[in-house]
């Protein structure tokens, strides 16, 4: 039985990649592409796929089409020469590779090593005159040996492209591939990219309170180009008010601060914003932008200084365990030397990561009391005469307001009191009165000599229907006892 799950991530695999090479092949044409008429044929491995299936006994329709199909589409373009004639200038070939037997059998299809893909090669795009470009794509990824190989084949170009682990694709081509072909096999667009970097920028959203977020950092951990991370938080900036960006040292660095925008004053020199960013008075708005921008670059430091500790770390267990596999004197002290150097070195780093944590916390202390003292002043809260004049007021007319509302009750009692007649007086004296039921006959003396009403037919049913089920009715004992009746 096929594996449903790596099926379904192999056919959405494809379909992706599929869709959005199609659509930079159509933006290339005539631009990068030669040709005025241009030719596409599809085609895929469904009859293989079948024949794997049938050999398994698997003739499920619905599985089938669950499945991926390696499909692959082949744009060639042409130029016209004299009247009827024309000729090809070139071919684009987009393919996908999935190990469809691992599938059939139940199982995760592996990476695509070298083998394989130089066989899926020589089918796809034989050898010949024509210049061809092939992007293969694997739904699961290629070996490294088939990454680092040097694929010859005449007047061909190839590119590979598999789904990277965090998001977007994995482009492998060699140096010599010119950029716009790189981009044409990349089915993610640029909107898609800068989204994956806003959900990075939001995953990471803590340390933007705490400091900033370096572009650097956010490029290793998407997989994209520096230049393209720097728009991405260009944009993200521009639509967030109280982020911003620095930058320095080669680097940008995208932090929090004031949530209103300072508004620039031109005509400040450079030394009276000193002046005015350490006064005791001033723009809290301006002193927060500075603030934060100056704690994302320190945060940066004392991170990569973290970094460094990290890696002092790692070569002091490396000697530690050198120390212990060796029986040598004189070798066993060298590394003894070693590790103490390099424990000196962890001390003297700790030593600094703590004082940048303590020059954080103290503008990170700063920077709230001034976002206190701003949004203080943004609310423009009333003060003590205007609070007590505005109760004093609100007490006046609560009772103005009970006031009118006890005459209003009084004046609906009297006028209910005067509406109400001698004869609705007495009905209502009615309604309250035990409930009396008149005779329906004459009525006759008991034994005790009490008048008591005469029983009728009905009355009889009525008894009867008060009696429990195994009671004779009247006409039964009737039957039953003639001289009774």
């Amino acid at each position: 039985m096929a594996n449903s799950q790596a099926a379904a991530d192999a056919l959405r695999i494809e379909n992706q990649y599929l869709g959005g090479v199609q659509a930079n092949i159509d933006d290339a044409k005539g631009a990068h592409l030669r040709g005025s008429i241009w030719e596409t044929i599809a085609d895929d491995d469904s009859d293989a796929l079948r024949a794997l299936m049938a050999g398994r006994r698997l003739y499920d329709r619905e599985l089938l089409k669950k499945l991926p199909h390696n499909r692959r589409v082949t744009v060639t373009g042409y130029e016209r020469r004299l009247l009827f004639w024309r000729k090809a200038t070139g071919a684009v070939i987009a393919s996908v590779i999935t190990p469809l037997e691992a599938l059939v059998e139940g199982s995760a299809p592996g990476p695509v090593d070298l083998n394989e893909l130089t066989d899926h090669l020589r089918k796809i795009a034989p050898s010949g005159k024509l210049r061809r470009v092939v992007g293969v794509c694997s739904t699961s990824g290629f070996t490294d040996q088939a990454r680092n190989a040097r694929l010859e084949f005449p007047n061909t170009t190839v590119v590979l492209i598999e789904p990277a682990q965090h998001g977007g694709w994995r482009v492998t081509a060699g140096d010599d591939v010119p950029a716009f072909v790189k981009r044409m096999f990349d089915p993610e667009d640029v909107e898609q990219k800068f989204e994956r970097v806003r959900a990075e920028v939001a995953r990471r959203g803590s340390d933007l309170i705490t400091g900033g977020l370096s572009a650097e950092s956010i490029a290793q951990a998407v997989r994209l180009p520096r230049e393209l991370v720097d728009r991405a938080l260009s944009a993200i900036a521009a639509g967030d008010k109280e982020l911003h960006l620095s930058r320095a040292q080669g680097d940008t660095l995208l932090y929090r601060g004031a949530p209103v925008l300072a508004k620039e004053r031109r005509s400040m020199s450079f030394v009276n914003r000193i002046r005015d960013l350490f006064a005791r008075e001033g723009d809290e708005v301006s002193k927060i932008n500075a603030l934060s921008e100056r704690r994302a670059a320190l945060a940066q430091r004392r991170d990569r200084l973290y970094e460094e500790i990290g890696q002092l770390e790692e070569r002091e267990a490396d000697l530690l365990k050198q120390g212990r596999e060796n029986h040598s004197t004189v070798v066993r002290r060298r590394l003894a030397a070693q590790v103490a150097q390099i424990r000196k070195d962890i001390a003297r780093q700790n030593t600094s990561a703590k004082m940048l944590n303590q020059q954080i916390n103290i503008i990170a202390t700063d920077i709230h009391n001034l976002t206190l003292i701003q949004q203080g002043e943004a609310a423009s809260l009333p003060d003590t005469e205007e609070l007590t004049q505005n109760a004093v007021r609100a007490e006046e007319m609560l009772e103005t307001l009970k006031a009118d509302a006890d005459l209003v009750s009084s004046l609906e009692t009297g006028v209910g009191e005067v509406l109400t007649s001698d004869e609705e007086t007495d009905i209502l004296a009615e309604f309250d009165a035990p409930e009396f039921t008149p005779p329906a006959t004459a009525p006759h003396k008991s034994a005790t000599g009490r008048a008591t009403p005469a029983a009728t037919p009905e009355d009889d049913v009525l008894a009867e229907f008060d009696q429990p089920d195994n009671t004779p009715s009247r006409s039964a004992k009737k039957k039953a006892d003639p001289e009774a009746s």
